[in-house]
């Protein structure tokens, strides 16, 4: 049971947490929404990316939605996400010009920014679930 009762505004337990604050949900479902309907990365890369944030976050509620990332992947794009991903949540003051750079081996400018704001956004929302006891 989460720290604090759940509202009753939102579908989710996450959303009815952060739904104490509807004007707040309401924003971060929209930018949530932005990241899902972006055409940059196809929702299958985004949720592998998810759940290996969801593991080094501990967020119980986002590891129990689908389990872990997939530990062996053959695409090499996905491999440098996860990659990044992991060394993003573990301790994000140790990414260093040269992890910048292997990105830049598979993605672009663009892509990396997105890359980089999901990864900021994900790990906002299993904190947040987290620190609530989701």
């Amino acid at each position: 049971m989460a720290h604090i009762p759940l509202s009753t505004f939102g579908s989710s337990p996450f959303e009815q947490v952060m739904g104490h604050a509807p004007h707040v949900l309401a924003h971060w479902s929209k930018l949530e929404e932005a990241f899902f309907q972006s055409t940059t990365f196809g929702a299958e890369f985004l949720e592998q990316i998810r759940r290996a944030l969801a593991y080094d976050n501990q967020c119980f509620y986002c590891m129990a939605k689908a389990g872990p990332p997939e530990s062996n992947p053959t695409d090499k794009r996905l491999a440098a996400a996860l990659k990044f991903a992991n060394q993003f949540a573990i301790d994000h003051k140790l990414i260093e010009e040269a992890d910048i750079a292997r990105l830049k081996d598979c993605f672009s400018v663009a892509e990396i920014s997105e890359l980089i704001s999901f990864c900021s956004f994900i790990s906002a929302s299993q904190r947040f679930g987290a620190v609530l006891d989701l």
